[in-house]
């Protein structure tokens, strides 16, 4: 069962680093967010496989709204 990656922040989806398939380790970074102008890295929470991208390059996301999803390896 995959887990949901989330927005920390409200603001503008600047960067996306990875795509669905992609393996990854913990920390890596996995979407930037930019919000008052300061770019907000989005990390794996743990090394697992990317199943899905749910947001594209230049949205505007909300706090807590999901934004990929990751299985656990």
């Amino acid at each position: 069962m995959a887990d949901d990656i989330k927005a920390h922040i409200t603001g503008t989806v600047w960067k996306i680093e990875v795509a669905a398939g992609d393996a990854v380790d913990e920390d890596d970074v996995l979407i930037i967010l930019e919000s008052m102008k300061m770019e907000m890295p989005i990390e794996a929470p743990f090394d697992g496989t990317i199943t899905e991208i749910l947001c594209a390059e230049g949205d505007a996301v909300q706090e807590g709204q999901v934004l990929a999803r990751i299985d656990e390896d």
